[in-house]
């Protein structure tokens, strides 16, 4: 090893996460915790009550700067000297599909001032930014899916839209970076919300755990030269694949909502998105970050929240899947015969 190798892996890295209050985010830091005598830490991300509530472990060793993204003076300061960004902020669905503007400003605008920032104050840094599935559209009966696929998000997706001019900012710039497409990331704490209804039953699924993605997020620290300028699509692997009604199937049952016995007309049949990632592997074989399975995620699931809460769903269960099917977006089109929602969502119900 030469003099400036052990330098390398002795110095400590600067490392910026913005967006670090989320759930991939919260993992990622917990990874950086786990290891902060490598690292010199800085957080981005809002100033709200809940999300102070979530940094406040760190804030004794990290630094936690809090403001918006699209904030210049807040982005200066948290962008000095720094040697590796894991990009995450972003305004994420359905609140990207109900305020297309606030995405606008916070996935457009927030990168835009991230990027010109740090080629100011850190320009020899390395952006890491996290894009999603998304940007690869419906690929219900097309579903193996590689990086070099085209962008093609589907109708009403605007999230995958910014997701792909991000992209472009970032390899326009002049600063060292890659990206990672996450699939659908599951972590064990997150809420079912109305959104769910929006997937194809029939969907291929291959999920990654929240906890493995943080963990390949850091990874690339040391792993620059491997993944400097390129594109990759980051997943479970194998042990993760699924389809959509395998998968919510399970987790109904195991939080004690019984059956998925919605009526099909409940979900999309279409315009959503999501697969299988067929060079997975390529990632894996440079980050070796799948560690968790299908099975590891549904162990999870199972050692969240109290026997009594599980026993209250079981009790309930009729009344929890009404109040969540009032919420199906799809099946509301279909009630109120408003054709364009319709057309978006279905193919066989399109009058």
């Amino acid at each position: 090893m030469t003099l400036e190798e052990l330098s390398e892996l002795t110095t400590r890295k600067r490392v910026l996460v913005t967006g670090g209050a989320g759930s991939v985010g919260l993992e990622v830091l917990r990874e950086l915790y786990q290891h902060k005598t490598w690292y010199e830490v800085t957080v981005l991300d809002k100033n709200s009550p809940d999300i102070l509530r979530k940094l406040k472990p760190y804030r004794n060793e990290f630094r936690i700067i809090t403001g918006n993204i699209f904030d210049r003076e807040v982005v200066d300061r948290a962008t000095a000297n720094i040697d590796f960004v894991i990009h995450l902020a972003a305004v994420i669905p359905p609140l990207a599909d109900l305020k297309p503007d606030l995405a606008e400003k916070v996935n457009i605008g927030g990168t835009k001032v991230l990027v010109r920032s740090l080629e100011k104050n850190s320009p020899d840094a390395f952006l890491l930014f996290t894009s999603s599935i998304s940007v690869y559209g419906d690929r219900v009966y097309n579903p193996w899916i590689t990086a070099e696929d085209p962008l093609l998000p589907s109708e009403g997706d605007y999230y995958a839209e910014t997701k792909i001019r991000a992209e472009k900012m970032i390899r326009q710039s002049r600063l060292n970076w890659a990206v990672f497409r996450l699939s659908a990331i599951m972590s064990p704490d997150a809420r079912l919300d109305p959104l769910f209804f929006h997937m194809p039953l029939d969907t291929s699924l291959e999920i990654a755990t929240s906890r493995d993605t943080g963990f390949a997020l850091v990874e690339a620290i040391y792993h620059q030269d491997s993944i400097r300028g390129q594109v990759f699509n980051l997943s479970g692997g194998g042990g993760c694949r699924t389809t959509y009604r395998e998968f919510l199937s399970n987790a109904f049952r195991i939080k004690g909502l019984k059956k998925l016995d919605f009526p099909e007309a409940a979900f999309a049949e279409r315009n959503f998105h999501c697969g299988f990632y067929t060079d997975s592997d390529k990632l894996e074989s440079i980050l070796h970050f799948q560690r968790d399975s299908l099975e590891t995620f549904y162990g999870m699931l199972e050692s969240k929240g109290s026997n009594s809460t599980k026993k209250l769903y079981s009790l309930f269960h009729t009344l929890i899947k009404k109040y969540l099917l009032r919420k199906s977006e799809p099946m509301r089109a279909l009630q109120n015969g408003h054709k364009p929602a319709i057309h978006r969502f279905y193919y066989s119900q399109v009058p």
